[in-house]
């Protein structure tokens, strides 16, 4: 059985982040679940956190400010922004992914979450490429 990847799933709303946890749990992941930025940097400091999956607007550190910080120490680490403010991008973000909240489903969110950890992860195996002759045959 392949090891359980771990999300740190961030918001200060409660329904929101409970929903969230529930949602991943069902589909095999671990959730670490915070419901602010200051938290979720504890919680991603003491490390085997596999994706960040966060809020924009909250008190304090704000989802934006958390995933830079996120990324400056581990910038291979994917990231998702969930706001219900549309015009994120006047606002620049370290976030892989922005999805609106209310205008995507849980399926969704969860095949971007499966192709951002496979695309950390990388390939499977190497690409073997099958060996050149070493002499070729002129007719």
């Amino acid at each position: 059985m392949k090891p359980k990847k771990t999300i740190l799933c961030v918001d200060d709303n409660e329904q929101a982040l409970s929903i969230r946890k529930v949602l991943l749990e069902t589909r095999g992941y671990r959730v670490v679940a915070c419901n602010n930025g200051q938290q979720a940097l504890e919680a991603f400091h003491r490390g085997g956190i596999d994706l960040v999956l966060t809020d924009l607007v909250m008190p304090g550190v704000d989802g934006s400010q958390l995933i830079q910080v996120i990324k400056e120490h581990s910038p291979q680490t994917p990231a998702v922004l969930i706001s219900g403010r549309v015009k994120i991008y006047e606002r620049d973000t370290l976030a892989d992914v922005f999805l609106p909240k209310g205008m995507y489903e849980p399926v969704d969110l969860l095949e971007r979450i499966r192709l951002l950890l496979v695309r950390k992860r990388g390939p499977k195996r190497p690409v073997e490429l099958p060996a050149r002759a070493a002499h070729a045959t002129v007719a």
